[in-house]
């Protein structure tokens, strides 16, 4: 086995326990500098709008960043709202990070599911398969250097090429994040590697759907996002991350009840405990997946469980939960590239 590992970037400040923007920014961004250095594969980043805590609302500047300060690590998005954007302008600062990162970088896409990002920018939800469609057709096209003409619902083009283009070829690396059956179908379809938040029985899914297309699932890589602590002891683990974690998922079980779209998005998020329980219970489902949160051999059993029951190829640390101080996420990204990942490399 070589799981490789990411970690999850959102740039959120809690009023809990907020912070000057301008220290939040470059406390994190110097940690994702910190992750290179022990060893992780990739910086993940993703996307909302229009949140209190400042949840990254504009992901390329950011991957920009990261690419002028590193040298290894693959930096992607996890994911786009691409139905949200011009999918020029995205191809177009695709292959600008693709040059500054010197070919490092992977663009991850998906519909989005807050319906005030589409209801306060004037676009209805109902576009939003349409709209991806017609963008990732677009990307595709032009990060492979092509000439693109194209009469379409969403975007009328003519005859353009993006200059530079980008170094990867055929193109960057392009990722569909998916939950509903319907999109991991498209993903399969479309030849996209997948990005999940949800049980390995999404992967299950997507594997069947690229053997039904007449495609190989081993050249198709899958990355699953999991929310991640580790210290020394369980008990200061939980105590550590329980209220951070606490808010992350009561934001997103609201977001999901806002959507009621009939996915599998709440999954694991309803009738969520205290911060209380879950320091007492030292337990917690995230996305339909226990929380690793724990010691170094929790991590271990936790994750190798998690990887005995479907096939995974990265895997997406959430460690830098909303409102935890950096300290304590440099210390849990410390222990778990020292103790936790060598046990599932090669």
């Amino acid at each position: 086995m070589n799981l490789r590992f990411g970690l999850l970037w959102s740039f959120r400040n809690p009023d809990f326990n907020r912070v000057p923007w301008q220290d939040l920014y470059r406390n994190h961004m110097d940690l994702v500098v910190d992750s290179e250095a022990m060893g992780y594969d990739h910086a993940w980043l993703t996307e909302h709008h229009f949140v209190d805590d400042g949840y990254s609302p504009s992901l390329l500047p950011i991957a920009a960043g990261i690419a002028t300060r590193t040298s290894r690590i693959r930096i992607g998005t996890f994911l786009v709202l691409l139905p949200l954007h011009n999918p020029v302008t995205v191809a177009e600062d695709t292959a600008t990070v693709d040059l500054l990162s010197n070919g490092r970088f992977d663009l991850g896409v998906g519909l989005g599911y807050r319906r005030k990002e589409f209801a306060d920018q004037g676009i209805s939800p109902t576009e939003r398969g349409p709209r991806l469609r017609e963008g990732i057709e677009i990307i595709q096209r032009l990060l492979g250097d092509e000439e693109v003409s194209i009469d379409g619902k969403f975007s009328k083009l003519n005859k353009i090429r993006i200059v530079p283009p980008a170094l990867q070829k055929p193109h960057p690396p392009i990722w569909l994040g998916a939950v509903a059956d319907k999109a991991i179908e498209r993903a399969a379809k479309m030849g996209l590697h997948f990005q999940v938040t949800g049980p390995t029985s999404a992967v299950e899914h997507y594997d069947a759907c690229l053997e039904a297309a007449g495609r190989n699932p081993q050249e198709y890589n899958t990355a699953q996002l999991r929310w991640v602590h580790v210290a020394q002891s369980r008990e200061q683990a939980w105590e550590t991350a329980a209220e951070s974690l606490h808010y992350t998922a009561s934001c997103y079980a609201k977001w999901f009840r806002e959507a009621s779209d009939g996915t599998e998005h709440d999954e694991g998020m309803a009738n969520l405990p205290s911060i209380n329980d879950m320091i007492s219970k030292q337990e917690f489902d995230m996305f339909g997946e226990p929380a690793i949160v724990g010691t170094v051999e929790d991590a271990k059993a936790m994750i190798a469980d998690y990887v005995s029951r479907g096939r995974c190829t990265h895997l997406v640390c959430g460690m830098a939960f909303a409102g935890l101080a950096a300290h304590h996420i440099r210390s849990s990204m410390d222990i778990f590239a020292k103790d936790v990942v060598p046990a599932f490399r090669n």
